[in-house]
């Protein structure tokens, strides 16, 4: 295979390069993910559910639900297009560079139209070019790690992508609240969203696609190339339910944590201001974990033991929810919550990353397991609004979110590929 001057060959495995992945690279990777999950967890914290109660404050629950769920739809179809895309994209720049600036204008512009949105259905609209063009770059960028960084790097760099995911819903939670309007809080989340991808735009660090690596587009071959027999890749299959059952039992604790504050606990402060406490208190505690774990991960050369355990630690906080409906119960949560998803974040993306079918197709393989984060979404709302109303209340539903970590980490041991 014929590489063009400066391009990696395609498919040729990062170590066999003897590359490592620098800081500046590293940093700026990450501050581009930060932009993206502010971009997501702005709206998904407080905006959303404000904006929701605004419009609609007798059904603001199905509102938010029908909102959140048609974005998560989307998203759920955009990632791994777009993975794919990214794939086969030729460019000077490489192939994900163009879908990180697409996708950051792209979410701008929806941010915006959330931001001057005059009823639900424009709100729906908006929240719908957020998911479809934040999931452009998420998926380029999330390709950008099996292309650009060794296998012995990958828990350091999940690590510190970590950092970057609980930092953006931190930091959107924080621009949402100190804003002090809806309106402004997502022209704020928009603004921060597009300025950080841009040190990791200006690296131009990529891996161009070369004329004779380029395979013929057909239709057939690109859509049939999103079903993963399990059959044939089990290790890939048990990586994605598992995947899918803690982010939908990550989505069910998190999607009401405003509502429980304030029908549940019964806050004694303003609810957004609580949410903005639990949220800052869940990333001191994962901030201590996340990039350590990572690390120990990679010397060790051990995966699914970090991740079973994480995942019980997050299912335990959630059963404290489920029984400890107080103020001090939901501190104690959000403490261990950090803990377990600090540790699950970094070595579970390197887990994934491990496994991955192709080499040549990384950007749709990823794109095929975020679903699995996207999939929950859609889910979530369906599951958690006759859960409060009519089957047992926060009880129960934090209850079943524990039920469901549980079974995500006890099935991690299906995996045989990775240690």
């Amino acid at each position: 295979m014929t590489a063009e001057p400066g391009a990696r060959a395609l498919g040729t495995p990062v170590e066999d390069t003897g590359e490592r992945a620098g800081g500046r690279f590293v940093s700026a990777l990450s501050l581009a993910n930060l932009g993206v999950w502010v971009g997501w967890f702005g709206p998904l914290q407080l905006l959303l559910a404000r904006q929701a109660e605004r419009f609609t404050p007798d059904h603001k629950a199905s509102t938010l639900a029908l909102v959140t769920g048609l974005g998560a739809a989307v998203s759920m179809v955009a990632n791994p297009v777009f993975g794919a895309l990214s794939d086969r994209t030729r460019a000077r720049v490489g192939r994900r560079i163009p879908w990180v600036v697409a996708g950051g204008a792209g979410g701008f512009a929806g941010l915006l139209v959330l931001a001057w949105a005059p009823d639900v259905p424009t709100m729906a609209a908006g929240w719908c070019l957020v998911q479809l063009a934040l999931n452009a770059s998420f998926a380029a960028l999330t390709a950008a790690v099996p292309d650009q960084v060794p296998h012995r790097q990958r828990g350091m760099v999940g690590g510190w992508l970590g950092v970057s995911q609980v930092s953006g819903i931190l930091v959107g939670t924080a621009l949402a609240t100190a804003a002090g309007g809806i309106s402004t809080g997502y022209a704020t989340c928009a603004a921060f969203s597009l300025l950080a991808a841009l040190p990791y735009v200006a690296m131009r660090r990529d891996t161009p696609l070369s004329a004779s690596a380029q395979h013929p587009f057909r239709w057939r071959e690109f859509l049939t190339g999103f079903w993963m027999d399990p059959r044939k890749f089990p290790d890939f299959g048990w990586a994605w339910l598992t995947r899918f059952l803690m982010n939908l039992s990550y989505s069910i604790s998190t999607m009401y944590l405003l509502y429980y504050l304030s029908d549940a606990v019964h806050y004694a402060g303003d609810a957004d201001t609580g949410v903005l406490i639990l949220t800052a208190l869940d990333a001191v505690t994962l901030l201590g974990t996340v990039v350590i774990s990572g690390i120990w991960s990679d010397r060790t050369g051990r995966r699914k033991v970090f991740v079973v355990w994480s995942g019980l630690v997050i299912s335990a906080a959630t059963m404290l929810l489920a029984v400890r409906q107080t103020w001090t119960g939901a501190v104690v949560a959000s403490l261990v919550l950090g803990v377990g998803y600090g540790v699950y974040t970094s070595v579970d993306f390197a887990l994934l990353t491990d496994v991955l079918p192709s080499a040549t197709d990384r950007g749709r393989d990823l794109g095929v397991i975020n679903i699995a984060n996207a999939l929950p979404q859609v889910l979530a709302p369906a599951i958690a609004a006759p859960v409060v109303t009519h089957l047992g209340g926060y009880t129960a539903l934090y209850a079943l979110a524990g039920v469901i970590g549980v079974g995500g980490s006890v099935l991690v041991g299906r995996i045989r590929g990775v240690r």
